[in-house]
C-alpha cells in the first residue's frame, strides 16, 4: 500500500460561487473554450454531462506536456455545490494508485486532490494542484466578462 496524501486550496473568486459551479457541472464541456491552455479536449464517453455514474476523458496540459485522464464522477451535492471525480484511466495512474479530485464552490471554490502514490518517492501533485487553480482563475475571468 502507497502512502495516502491530500492537498487542498480553497480560492475566493469575484463572481458567484453558483455560477462557477455551473460551469464545473452542467458545462463542463465548454472548459476547452473557457481554459484552452489547459485543456484540450472533454468527451463524455458514458452517461451525461452532470450525472453520477457518467464517465468523462480528458486532454488537459500540465507543466506544458499533454496528459490524458479517464474520470468518473463518483458523488454530486449540489447543496454544497461539490463534484467528486475519481480517476480511473490515465497517466496520473501511472504515479498514483487512486487519485480523485473534488471541487466546491459554496463561499468558496475549493479544489481538493485526495491520492494514493504508488511510491513514496512519488512527488506530490503540485503541479496539478497549480492546474487547478489556473482553471479556476480562467473560469472567473469568462464569468466575469459576462
Amino acid at each position: 500500500m502507497g502512502m495516502k496524501g491530500k492537498m487542498i486550496v480553497s480560492l475566493e473568486v469575484k463572481c458567484e460561487g453558483h455560477s462557477v459551479y455551473d460551469i464545473f457541472h452542467t458545462n463542463t464541456h465548454h472548459l476547452p473554450n473557457i481554459s484552452p491552455s489547459r485543456i484540450k479536449h472533454f468527451e463524455i464517453n458514458e452517461g451525461q454531462i452532470g450525472k453520477i455514474g457518467s464517465v468523462v476523458s480528458w486532454k488537459y496540459y500540465e507543466d506544458g506536456k499533454e496528459m490524458f485522464a479517464k474520470t468518473v464522477i463518483e458523488a454530486i451535492d449540489p447543496r454544497k455545490k461539490s463534484i467528486t471525480w475519481k480517476v480511473i484511466d490515465g497517466n496520473l495512474l501511472e504515479l498514483y494508485n487512486s487519485f480523485t479530485v473534488i471541487t466546491s464552490c459554496e463561499h468558496w471554490t475549493t479544489i481538493t486532490l485526495v491520492y494514493e502514490k504508488k511510491i513514496e518517492d512519488t512527488p506530490e501533485p503540485l503541479a496539478l494542484l497549480d492546474y487547478f487553480i489556473g482553471m479556476t482563475k480562467d473560469v472567473e475571468g469568462h464569468l466575469l466578462k459576462k
